[in-house]
């Protein structure tokens, strides 16, 4: 296994960019998650990792191993850089049984049959397939054909697997249960894995850190928690989780806590910035109590069960979310309190 690294990475398709700068590092072993809107560019990058395009401008490191550089025109063709694919729609040969399909790309590479053996085997066993290989692909649901792809990609023995929305096309219960297997292949073979998505909660759920992107570039590249209770700006704050960004005014910094005016009143806010300029309000910084710092009308009510989720709209008609175990009427009017959001800068 290898650590990636990308610098000063550039894409341009017929003169529009579709990455712009990328800049960053997958230290080994670790489970990546490129999370963004659809066009924002990470399938892009992962084509790009894959060898499957070649970068305008930059470098692609595995390792100390340069395997593309934009400036000189090199690129390590695909089939030389030991990293698996997992695709969306799973392409697993028809007419060959699952053992065949995982152990086919040893084949190609002209290992020994004894070799072929025990590796493929290897890879059944760590996918849970052993009871399916002489089976065909027609006859495996989704989630079985997923973890045959997973373990086609495994048996190779990859400096990195790199996945692209490989749970798309599953329904919500198989994407959940495929959502621990992925997990547990990742611990069990500490694979630097980079998994591309536009489900955050997917992201969230698998990732050690996660690259929130948009128009080609990293917005922010942090861990899910930081993420979600530390935003960088209003782009990853509206992404990453439910929630309201709002303006702050004359804000007093003092330590890690500063006093600044939300929506007219002066409230304790967090931040790592000395002058910030917005808050980031999430269902959990609102408490509904009758003494509240402002007054909201109930607009939607949705239940999430065990609880529910109360769209809001403030005398001012800013929109805002909160989270109760009662259940509200829409039309009535709450009181709500603010507690220590998080503030970021941005111009």
């Amino acid at each position: 296994m290898a650590d990636i690294t990308l610098l000063s990475v550039n894409k341009v398709f017929s003169g529009t960019p579709a990455l712009q700068d990328i800049t960053t590092r997958f230290e080994d072993g670790e489970f990546i998650a490129l999370l963004g809107p659809s066009g924002c560019g990470k399938t892009t990058l992962l084509r790009l990792l894959a060898g499957f395009e070649m970068p305008s401008k930059g470098q692609i490191r595995i390792g100390t191993r340069d395997i593309a550089d934009g400036h000189k025109g090199v690129m390590v063709p695909p089939e030389e850089r030991n990293m698996g694919f997992v695709f969306q729609s799973y392409a697993l040969w028809p007419h060959m049984t699952v053992r065949r399909n995982v152990s086919y790309p040893l084949e190609i590479r002209r290992f020994s049959k004894k070799e072929i053996l025990k590796l493929t085997d290897a890879a059944l066993n760590t996918t849970g397939l052993e009871a399916y290989a002489d089976r065909m692909p027609s006859e495996l649901s989704g989630g079985q054909r997923q973890r045959v792809a997973l373990a086609r990609c495994l048996v190779s023995n990859p400096d990195a697997v790199l996945l692209d929305e490989p749970l798309a096309n599953l329904d919500v219960a198989l994407r959940a249960s495929m959502q621990a297997v992925f997990t547990d292949f990742h611990k069990r073979t500490r694979a630097t894995m980079v998994y591309v998505t536009h489900d955050q909660a997917e992201a969230m759920a698998m990732a050690d850190r996660i690259a929130v992107m948009d128009n080609g570039r990293i917005q922010q590249f942090d861990t899910p928690q930081n993420l979600y209770e530390r935003p960088k700006n209003r782009f990853v704050a509206e992404f990453v989780g439910l929630g309201t960004v709002v303006p702050v005014f004359g804000v007093e910094k003092m330590d890690s806590l500063a006093h600044g005016h939300v929506l007219g009143k002066r409230i304790k806010v967090q931040s790592n910035h000395d002058s910030p300029s917005h808050v980031c309000l999430r269902p959990e910084n609102l408490t509904i109590s009758e003494t509240g710092d402002f007054r909201a009308k109930v607009a939607r009510v949705t239940y999430l069960g065990g609880k529910y989720l109360l769209e809001t709209v403030s005398d001012c008609g800013t929109r805002l979310l909160a989270e109760t175990r009662a259940k509200f009427d829409v039309g009535v009017q709450l009181g709500l309190t603010i507690s220590t959001p998080w503030a970021f800068y941005e111009e």
